[in-house]
């Protein structure tokens, strides 16, 4: 607060002489006024400021003293413990069947060979027609049952073939670390290098290993490998960071609707706790599940639904963009039907429906982001509201900053601030909330396929360390634009 020796009207009274300026607001008041706009402020202090400082060393005070943190976690653990014991205790009965199956079968051979023997010495003393070596051979197949026999009824009759407890990594059997879908800490300031680096792909359209065919969705794992839905080819690529070429994890088998194939998949996601990805098999109407590792052929999760975009939440359940019937639904792991979260009232403009969504969203809250495509907006929807809010876009179809052109991949960090893949704009905006009007992060400049271009951008990721991964469906590649450390 400051004097000021002008004269001034008041800005609360309208009336001169205003001689007191608040150095915040910038506006001159009188001495009346003046104190009032004081304590005003020292009211909006203690409520605000002081009371968000209490609540938060409250939570910290009741943080120290909980011993119930993370319960689930701790059930977890014991429920993974009763069940690897279960499962050790039925290997090793197992094992007892087998030991003994294996030594009734080690009987009966020795004692078959054995009576053999028996008929033959029998037949030749009877009719007393042997020479010297009928006798050699008799006694060499009695030495044979004899070292038979005794290797049965020693140590070393069978190997049970035991893995040392000391050789076992037990820390990759059962280890705790964050969530994968924990958010990269972005906010209002973040800034990306404008020059983004080809990962993947960048060779042309074609199926080598080095190559990629119209790539949609993507998703980033802790260690900045890459799974990325390379929808021409029929198959779901695992990139490692730092390689020329990938390796195919799911289909590559041609086109088809085997267990062992895949028909244009549209997104890709990493499900932890089964060590596996869940892919949306969109032309076979099917979500399905293949092991990340060694995996041959997959499983169907869901079928009959038209997926594009797909996540999955903190509590494990499965987020589906059902672009033919224009909803969203939520599903729990082995259920068929799910229940709409979005959507699901036809295809339209109206806030309660969608127009062919692509891609999704779901933050801390299971508020759920949609990217809905030919309505160019994207819209989000609270736990168990009927109709959405426009977050983005939703002024018709257009280039401007307040204007969204058929928007793809999407992204919300912890600010609720939204980033999208702006498909047919050549960009990528950054829409803070509240706001009308987007920011353009990376692109922008016009199609192309330079380092500082996109050309027609579907799936966007964030590693760990807030580096934006973008598909480029029509480059074939996926670009990576470094965070700038400031």
């Amino acid at each position: 607060m400051a004097t000021c020796g002008e004269s001034h009207v008041c800005f609360k009274c309208n009336k001169p002489p205003a001689k007191y300026l608040c150095t915040g607001c910038k506006k001159y008041f009188c001495p009346k006024d003046f104190r009032e706009h004081e304590q005003q402020l020292i009211t909006k202090f203690d409520n605000e400021i002081v009371r968000s400082h209490d609540e938060l060393l409250d939570q910290i005070q009741k943080l120290e003293k909980s011993n119930n943190l993370s319960l689930d976690l701790f059930a977890q653990i014991e429920q993974w413990k009763k069940l690897t014991i279960q499962k050790i205790e039925q290997t090793a009965e197992k094992a007892r069947h087998e030991l003994i199956e294996l030594i009734d079968k080690q009987r009966i051979e020795i004692k078959k060979q054995f009576e053999t023997i028996t008929r033959e010495i029998r037949t030749c003393r009877d009719e007393e027609n042997f020479v010297e070596t009928d006798i050699d051979r008799l006694q060499t197949k009695i030495n044979e049952i004899q070292g038979t026999l005794q290797q049965f009824l020693g140590k070393e009759t069978s190997k049970t073939i035991v893995v040392d407890v000391g050789q076992i990594d037990w820390n990759r059997i059962l280890y705790i670390r964050a969530s994968m879908s924990q958010t990269p800490n972005l906010n209002l300031n973040t800034k990306w290098i404008q020059n983004g680096v080809t990962v993947a792909g960048g060779n042309g359209k074609n199926n080598g290993m080095n190559q990629l065919y119209y790539p949609w969705g993507l998703c980033v794992d802790d260690d900045q490998t890459l799974y990325i839905a390379d929808c021409g080819n029929h198959r779901v690529v695992e990139w490692n960071s730092g390689a020329i070429s990938g390796r195919v994890v799911a289909g590559g088998n041609g086109q088809g609707n085997r267990f062992d194939q895949l028909s244009s998949p549209r997104d890709v996601i990493i499900d932890i706790k089964t060590n596996s990805i869940i892919i949306s098999d969109y032309d076979n109407k099917r979500v399905v599940r293949w092991p990340r590792q060694n995996g041959k052929s997959g499983e169907t999760i869901i079928s009959n639904v038209g997926c594009c975009g797909l996540t999955m939440d903190n509590h494990g359940l499965l987020y589906v963009v059902d672009f033919d019937k224009h909803e969203v639904r939520q599903y729990r792991i082995g259920e068929n039907q799910g229940t709409v979260v979005a959507g699901g009232n036809g295809e339209g403009n109206c806030l309660d429906q969608l127009n062919n969504p692509t891609y999704i969203f779901v933050d801390r809250d299971h508020s759920v982001y949609v990217s809905d495509e030919n309505n160019h907006r994207v819209m989000k929807w609270t736990k168990g509201a009927k109709q959405g809010i426009v977050v983005a876009g939703g002024q018709n179809e257009g280039s401007r900053l307040t204007q969204l052109s058929n928007p793809y991949g999407i992204f919300v960090d912890h600010s609720g601030n939204v980033y999208v893949a702006d498909y047919s704009n050549n960009r990528i905006l950054r829409w803070c909330q509240g706001v009308i009007r987007g920011t353009v992060i990376i692109g922008g400049n016009g199609q192309g396929n330079q380092s500082n271009q996109l050309y027609a951008p579907t799936g966007l990721s964030f590693d760990r360390d807030g580096n934006l991964y973008v598909c480029e469906n029509r480059n074939y590649r996926v670009q990576k634009f470094n965070i700038t450390r400031s």
